[in-house]
């Protein structure tokens, strides 16, 4: 019910507990099948909500080569995922562009940024350089991206519209987006401040044993609108939205805009629930 986890999506950094002994630093000459077997562990790969669909469609298999190039240029894991936050930005940006230009660039751009995202965490793994500045990069990469992109699209909204009100719902559509990203956060700082561990990204975390709500997640699952909150669906969503208002003349953008503000609050609400009815805030028995 409402939106999963959402460092979900992505491939979130590089986690500490892959640091290697011995980092392996400067250029390096690595095989394309030691990067997949070092870089892409069923660890990563098997992950239940954490693996965007680009990734595990076709990313995966193109990203050990150009993490190859980055090894062989003897760019750090960290600098990598320099490019995600930039190529993320690039995304937002673009969508102030006038004309179909900027809504396609955009949906590039966001491509791109899986494409990086799931190249800096190979870099880390086979360095084994991983670890907590890594992941910091990461969560700022995608907050940015995600919280940035609404906002962009209001503001270009209100340049063409000559009007502030677009605006204003695109900042408030990006806090909710932020929102969203927050909850799952906070499932990890509230559960360390009490001791747990790490909860496990797996289909077992997710499980909800209310009937009711139960049935309410699953009705979600049928129209996944909580998917639309990531970089790559927004995008093509705006996308489609302005191709579609090239051809029918109508503000068919600023209708997206509206209608996203208007469904948001009932799926960031989903979320919450989810959250609180999930094991992901219970005490070890």
């Amino acid at each position: 019910m409402g939106m999963p986890n959402h460092a979900p999506l992505h491939d979130s950094g590089h986690p500490a507990d892959e640091t290697s002994a011995t980092p392996r630093l400067g250029k390096l000459d690595v095989s394309v099948e030691e990067i997949r077997a070092l870089g892409q562990p069923q660890a990563i790969r098997g992950r239940a909500t954490a693996e965007h669909w680009s990734a595990d469609l076709y990313w995966r298999k193109i990203s050990p080569r150009l993490t190859r190039r980055f090894l062989a240029a003897g760019l750090t894991a960290d600098a990598v995922t320099i490019g995600v936050i930039a190529t993320g930005w690039l995304a937002a940006l673009s969508l102030l562009i006038p004309s179909i230009a900027g809504p396609l660039l955009a949906a590039v751009f966001a491509q791109l940024q899986m494409l990086v995202d799931a190249s800096d965490g190979e870099v880390a793994r086979v360095r084994g350089t991983s670890g907590p500045r890594g992941v910091f990069l990461d969560k700022i990469a995608h907050y940015t991206t995600e919280g940035g992109i609404p906002i962009a699209l209001g503001a270009a909204i209100a340049i063409e519209r000559g009007d502030v009100l677009p605006l204003a719902l695109g900042a408030l559509l990006g806090c909710m987006v932020l929102m969203n990203k927050a909850l799952n956060d906070a499932v990890h700082v509230s559960r360390g401040s009490v001791g747990l561990g790490k909860m496990e990204d797996s289909t077992e975390a997710r499980r909800i044993d209310h009937s009711v709500i139960g049935l309410a997640r699953r009705a979600f699952n049928v129209l996944p609108l909580h998917r639309i909150y990531h970089s790559v669906e927004m995008t093509h969503l705006i996308l489609l939205a302005a191709l579609v208002q090239m051809v029918v003349g109508a503000p068919v953008t600023w209708w997206l805009l509206i209608a996203m503000c208007a469904v948001t609050p009932i799926v960031l609400a989903g979320h919450f629930v989810a959250i609180l009815a999930s094991p992901k805030l219970r005490p070890v028995r």
